[in-house]
């Protein structure tokens, strides 16, 4: 019987508020433990020079959800932070339409997910309220992107069973997926009609849809796959998920 596939999926900046003082232990806690001190260190140092301006840009906010997130990472660098499992704290369009409140516990621990401040967690893994992207540049740590990169592909090449990829390409770079056996990786592209990039509210949406298909019925969900017009192929290069012709 093949090994079931585990999925990565996009990190979502709209979160769930909240959470609670449980502590656990994750997936990727002790492997990444150190590297994530380090980024916490950068966030202290953001945090110390109260800069509005440089706290706007690291969390790409204004406003109240700034105010938000200044005051989470305040409890981010304590080790004092509400947690909840990762899966109920993404709330944007790809995670809504993943629906993975109707996945199982072993379905939603085959999602991997890449994150600015975690580098990667599982979906069932504890995790803050925070903002902080990959794009963004840390005293003492440099960029995001390039200081997980080597780390996240390490634990991605350690997992056993098949690897799907349904990263934006901002996470791909992050994660190293260059760096990871490519035999164990299958990349599905979401492209227009035309058959170039998909872009636009449906192309995330049909992305969470495609990952709750692959989790509960792997590759042969996508066999008769359609949703909204889209439709899945299985070419020479692999799976496509194209988008419905739009009509004048």
């Amino acid at each position: 019987m093949p090994e079931p596939l585990r999925i990565l999926l996009p990190p979502s900046e709209t979160k769930a508020s909240g959470g609670s003082r449980e502590r656990g232990s994750g997936a990727f806690d002790r492997p990444l433990r150190r590297l994530r001190a380090d980024v916490r260190a950068g966030i202290k140092e953001v945090l110390a020079e109260g800069d509005l301006q440089v706290l706007a840009r690291v969390m790409n906010a204004r406003g109240d959800l700034l105010e938000r997130g200044i005051a989470t990472a305040k409890q981010t660098i304590t080790g004092r932070g509400l947690v909840m499992p990762a899966w109920q704290r993404y709330e944007g369009v790809v995670w809504g339409h993943l629906a993975p409140d109707a996945l199982s516990d072993e379905q939603r621990s085959r999602i991997l997910i890449p994150s600015g401040l975690y580098g990667l967690n599982a979906a069932d893994d504890l995790i803050e309220d925070y903002r902080l992207t990959m794009k963004v540049t840390l005293p003492g740590v440099g960029s995001l992107a390039s200081y997980w990169r080597e780390a996240v592909a390490t634990l991605l090449n350690s997992h056993d069973g098949p690897l799907v990829n349904l990263l934006p390409k901002e996470h791909e770079v992050a994660s190293g997926l260059n760096l990871v056996a490519p035999e164990r990786m299958t990349t599905v592209a979401f492209v227009q009609a035309s058959g170039t990039g998909a872009a636009g509210h449906d192309a995330k949406a049909v992305k969470g849809v495609v990952g709750a298909v692959l989790l509960q019925k792997g590759w042969r969900g996508l066999s008769r796959f359609t949703w909204r017009g889209w439709v899945a192929n299985e070419s020479d290069e692999g799976w496509r998920v194209v988008a419905p012709a739009k009509t004048s």
